[in-house]
């Protein structure tokens, strides 16, 4: 079955074993799926969007809190 890819970017883990800032600064500031036997095993995510999507589950959680309140 193919697996969808959540991602424009994409490596092998060979590559990111090779030379992983190589590979993070390929993806110029994208995420990145990493791919073992071509499916997705998982993503590299930039620390600003990765903080950003922290806030928006904390957004979420404190409006589903105050919905059951």
């Amino acid at each position: 079955m193919a697996a969808v890819i959540l991602s424009k970017r994409v490596a092998t883990i060979t590559e990111l074993k090779r030379n992983p800032m190589r590979t993070i600064d390929a993806a110029e500031g994208e995420v990145v799926a990493i791919m073992n036997r071509n499916e997705p095993a998982f993503y590299c995510v930039p620390v600003k969007e990765y903080e950003d999507l922290l806030k928006l589950a904390e957004r979420a959680r404190k409006d589903a809190n105050r919905l059951i309140d």
